[in-house]
């Protein structure tokens, strides 16, 4: 409510409230990037604009096998329908030519040896039924093929032709659309954020990865690429600039050994791009990290790959993943209920590069984490003190039998003296 003119003179008024609105403090939201790779590994692009549309068809199982199901199902069965019609008119215009449809051949037939093409085809319905009967091999016995026309036997060889073709190529497709690499990749795990903590003195980049098949993945490797826009000194602007980045792996294949779930670890080096990078700047960068886990399936033999990507605002600073592997009965055991559960821990906020200059931040981080711990454990204690003697001072109140009677000593000068035990 604005004051009167006659108390506040407007000029005051206006002037406190820009200074008020220039206090406060604006916060724009950023407006959020795109992932490139979803959280799902799905790959958030789409392509737009292609002219040559035929190159499409010159692959066409594989044209076939991308298809959505409810595409493939529709082929299918369109394709055995065609074949069928497509030949059943053939075996039709067979009978036709060789006078098999007219009704005065039935009475011929009984008089004398006339033969037909195809018996008991007297129609298109008989002649799709009989169509039918070739292509798949299921032979009732009422229709069967004489030797009286080559040209049927023609029609014959090439319907089984192309009725094994047809078969061939349609439960192939079907067979790799049920047994896609990323069907079995549902069953590999990423943890939902990513944690940059301290391991052997050096600040690391980590997630944890699992399989909850107990059948693994044979010759399992990791790779890490980052991904942002960048400029080059010349102008150019490049909207996806991939970089790969290494993974610590005491293996010099980099293969890993995915029997339980691992953490698989990024030493921020100079090699690597979050160098420059302190806690501060990690939530203005424009960055993604892209992981990709490849393999080879146990039980089929097929190369799967599993992709999932972490943005700014999914990596932790200063978390550590809790342990989740443990040992019962002399079976080890995985809690995948804490698969993705962190635990804050003491690291530096600082950049990589101004660690390596300074190693001394280091050392204060880690003695101001144990002077705050061992005060937390103090305060602790105290706590538990106060809490223990409030408790038997209560149970006293409460109690009258635990409170101690005053006795009397009478010392042999014949004087009382008073005390409490």
């Amino acid at each position: 409510m604005l004051a009167r003119k006659s108390i506040i003179p407007e000029e005051y008024v206006l002037a406190r409230i820009a200074a008020e609105n220039l206090r406060k403090p604006r916060i724009r939201d950023r407006p959020r990037k795109a992932r490139f790779i979803a959280k799902n590994g799905a790959c958030n692009l789409a392509h737009k604009n292609i002219r040559e549309q035929g190159r499409f068809l010159q692959d066409i199982f594989t044209t076939l096998v991308d298809l959505k199901w409810r595409h493939t199902l529709v082929i299918f069965t369109m394709s055995f329908l065609c074949s069928w019609l497509l030949f059943a008119m053939m075996w039709w215009l067979v009978a036709f030519a060789h006078g098999d449809m007219d009704p005065s051949t039935e009475s011929t037939m009984n008089s004398t040896k006339w033969t037909p093409c195809v018996t008991c085809v007297r129609s298109f319905t008989s002649a799709f039924l009989f169509s039918i009967e070739v292509q798949v091999t299921i032979g009732f016995g009422g229709r069967m093929m004489t030797e009286e026309c080559p040209l049927a036997i023609t029609v014959l060889i090439l319907q089984n032709i192309v009725g094994l073709i047809i078969n061939a190529v349609m439960l192939g497709c079907i067979f790799m659309k049920t047994a896609q690499a990323h069907r079995r990749a549902e069953t590999l795990i990423f943890s939902r954020q990513a944690v940059i903590a301290v391991r052997n003195g050096k600040l690391c980049f980590m997630f944890r990865v699992g399989d909850l098949r107990k059948s693994m993945i044979i010759s399992a490797s990791v790779r890490i690429q980052v991904v942002r826009k960048t400029t080059t000194p010349e102008g150019e602007v490049i909207p996806i600039h991939q970089v790969d980045i290494p993974v610590d792996n005491p293996i010099e294949s980099n293969n890993i050994f995915l029997v339980a779930p691992l953490i698989i670890c990024h030493v921020i080096d100079k090699r690597s791009p979050l160098y420059d990078i302190s806690a501060a700047d990690l939530a203005l960068q424009d960055l993604e990290l892209i992981v990709i886990l490849e393999g080879v399936v146990e039980t089929t033999g097929i190369t799967t790959q599993a992709r999932t990507s972490y943005i700014a605002e999914e990596i932790l600073w200063g978390h550590r993943f809790v342990p989740i592997v443990t040992e019962e009965e002399g079976v080890y055991s995985v809690d995948y209920s804490k698969f993705g559960n962190t635990v804050k821990v003491a690291a530096p906020r600082c950049s990589a590069r101004e660690l390596d200059e300074k190693p001394s931040i280091l050392i204060q981080t880690l003695q101001k984490s144990e002077l705050s711990h061992q005060n937390s454990l103090r305060k602790r204690n105290s706590m538990r003190r106060n809490n223990s003697i409030r408790r038997s001072n209560s149970m006293r109140r409460t109690n009258p039998s635990l409170i101690v009677p005053k006795v009397q000593f009478i010392t042999p000068e014949g004087s009382q003296s008073a005390s409490e035990t």
